[in-house]
């Protein structure tokens, strides 16, 4: 890997330590632990079975550390990044269906009669 970006790889690939991300977040390696065992993060793991976490799960670290700043426990967290994937499935599936109509091919149930 020596020499790539890893801003153009897969977002969703697993390429930071757990001691890199915990850093990385500002968190303990223990929380990390932790948050994993709740569901609330999924890190890739190596062929010998250490974590490792990809963009994407820093920015859910990210966002699990803003919520438990905000007072919010580990249910509620768990709650909230939920209700937030829903939201932005939701909204994929709308700007699909927009773009579908504008191109025509979206025109509604037909009548019958």
């Amino acid at each position: 890997m020596s020499g790539m970006d890893l801003s153009t790889q897969d977002p969703r690939r697993g390429v930071y330590a757990i001691s890199v991300a915990a850093e990385m977040v500002s968190m303990e390696i223990q929380n990390l632990r932790v948050y994993e065992r709740r569901g609330l993060v999924d890190p890739d793991r190596s062929p010998g079975g250490s974590r490792r976490y990809s963009p994407e799960d820093i920015a859910r670290l990210h966002r699990i550390r803003d919520l438990l700043a905000e007072g919010l426990n580990l249910a509620g967290i768990g709650r909230v990044l939920s209700l937030e994937a829903e939201v932005a499935r939701l909204r994929r599936e709308n700007e699909r269906l927009s773009q579908q109509q504008a191109r025509g091919g979206g025109r509604g149930p037909r009548r019958a009669g």
